[in-house]
């Protein structure tokens, strides 16, 4: 390029996990061209995850309605065409951003690489190895444009106040929180073997418990019911006010899911539990040590990563993530909380 974009629009309208991860990226970015102007273009839900940043405003793009099928993304490729921008940081590559470019001509318009082909070689068993993190590929997206960012050293904003109905959390004990559902149930904990963990965290902390879904909801708040130690805000505060707890947190435990790259994107020590897919992927939560994940038993599931996100497994595979025991979750807290 010529020279380097004044104004960028930033793609990535999904998964929440995948969104997450961009923010740690558009902070360095930030700090390293503090006179760069970020349009990111995502869902309304999401917006909060960007409220720290003062050059960087959201452009809601409202896929389920409003710039749903061919119609819906012409009338949003004219809402992006009036923000005046020299390039497109395209971090999530999909037909719909494809289409986008294609109706608001924008150039240079720079894809992210998702390695599809790297991907299909590790689930496949060819080339057990380590792929570049989904960090770098946001990184080499902004490289193309002639921004240099390095992740190396991150930075992390203060924690803010807790939302005024909830500062009964702010005590001397540390904050665990604990996400135990994930997207599919090969990623997600059983939940006996969680009551197990939870109640060895008794007396270590107050465990504060996330997740969404009326279903999940329900069980978390049961789960609560169990213990004293237990809070659920599930269900019960805004994204903005679970933001601003999460940063609060002193640790949090949760499954390969968007929970973990929240708690990871503000520098919350974060323990992440794997069942059939594997931190290989890319997908390991921010600036955390290796030993932070906790991996289901390969000599017993040789087949592990079935799935880059958890969705294929073979038959017995289900039951994978129970062979990381309780003990070792609490053992693995423990440390952590003792290292702080």
């Amino acid at each position: 390029m010529s020279r380097i974009p004044d104004h960028i629009l930033v793609i990535r309208l999904s998964a929440l996990g995948d969104v997450a991860m961009l923010v740690p990226v558009i902070r360095q970015l930030t700090k390293n061209f503090p006179h760069l102007k970020i349009t990111v273009l995502t869902r309304p839900f999401f917006s909060p995850l960007f409220n720290e940043f003062e050059n960087v405003n959201v452009m809601a793009a409202d896929v389920e309605s409003v710039h749903k099928w061919l119609s819906g993304l012409w009338k949003l490729s004219r809402e992006i065409k009036t923000q005046k921008l020299d390039a497109v940081a395209d971090c999530h590559e999909v037909l719909r951003s494809r289409i986008l470019k294609l109706f608001s001509g924008i150039k240079p318009w720079i894809y992210i690489d998702k390695g599809r082909n790297e991907k299909k070689l590790l689930i496949s068993g060819k080339k057990f190895e380590p792929l570049k993190t989904t960090h770098q590929r946001y990184v080499e997206v902004f490289e193309k444009l002639g921004f240099n960012i390095d992740l190396s050293d991150p930075m992390f904003p203060p924690k803010p106040d807790l939302p005024k109905a909830h500062k009964s959390l702010e005590t001397s004990k540390p904050l665990i929180g604990i996400a135990p559902f994930a997207a599919f149930p090969t990623k997600a904990y059983p939940l006996g073997l969680m009551k197990e963990v939870i109640e060895g965290l008794k007396g270590l902390g107050t465990v504060i418990l996330f997740g969404g879904g009326s279903e999940e909801i329900r069980q978390m708040k049961e789960l609560s019911a169990l213990f004293d130690h237990v809070n659920s805000i599930a269900g019960s505060v805004s994204f903005a006010d679970e933001l601003k707890i999460i940063r609060n947190l002193d640790l949090m435990l949760s499954m390969d899911s968007g929970n973990a790259h929240l708690a990871a994107a503000y520098g919350v020590e974060t323990i992440t539990l794997w069942g059939v897919t594997h931190p290989f992927a890319g997908f390991a939560p921010f600036n955390q040590e290796p030993g932070n994940a906790l991996l289901a038993d390969r000599i017993a599931f040789p087949e592990i990563p079935t799935s880059i996100y958890g969705n294929k497994a073979p038959a017995g595979y289900e039951v994978a993530i129970a062979s990381i025991t309780p003990r070792e979750i609490i053992d693995k807290i423990k440390e952590k909380l003792i290292q702080a």
